[in-house]
């Protein structure tokens, strides 16, 4: 008993699981608290990935690329996968290959769609000029 009471106590003090990543489909205020009258913390920008920590009703918990945390309404949110530069300059190559021919760069914070799954250490992602190929899972946030 007292081993599966320990267990447990355990387990509840580890960090919570992402649940999952979201988008932002429009531009949104966050908040510090689940609640329109809660302080205003910033504005962030529509197609922003953020990791979702807790859900309400009408309100999430996410996590930005920064690891700063706030609260945004639901209807805010798009199950559009997006990813988030983190490098200085992310290199989307033709194939999922190092050696493959370039695409394109992209400079650090710029947002990418998700346009397929993760593989060995790529994601296959596209431009908003409609560019697209692969980029290492290092150099991007929102997986």
């Amino acid at each position: 008993m007292r081993r599966l009471a320990f267990t447990l106590l355990l387990l509840a003090s580890l960090p919570a699981a992402a649940l999952d990543y979201l988008s932002l489909a429009e531009a949104a205020v966050m908040y510090d608290a689940p609640s329109l009258k809660a302080a205003p913390l910033f504005v962030i920008a529509r197609y922003t990935p953020v990791e979702v920590v807790v859900a309400l009703e009408a309100w999430i918990k996410v996590r930005d690329a920064t690891g700063g945390l706030a609260w945004v309404e639901k209807r805010q949110l798009s199950e559009k996968r997006t990813v988030l530069v983190t490098a200085p300059r992310a290199q989307v190559r033709a194939q999922a290959e190092p050696n493959a021919p370039l695409v394109f760069e992209a400079e650090k914070d710029v947002v990418l769609e998700l346009a397929g799954p993760t593989n060995a250490g790529w994601a296959q992602v596209r431009h908003r000029d409609g560019q697209s190929g692969f980029v290492r899972v290092n150099q991007v946030w929102g997986l």
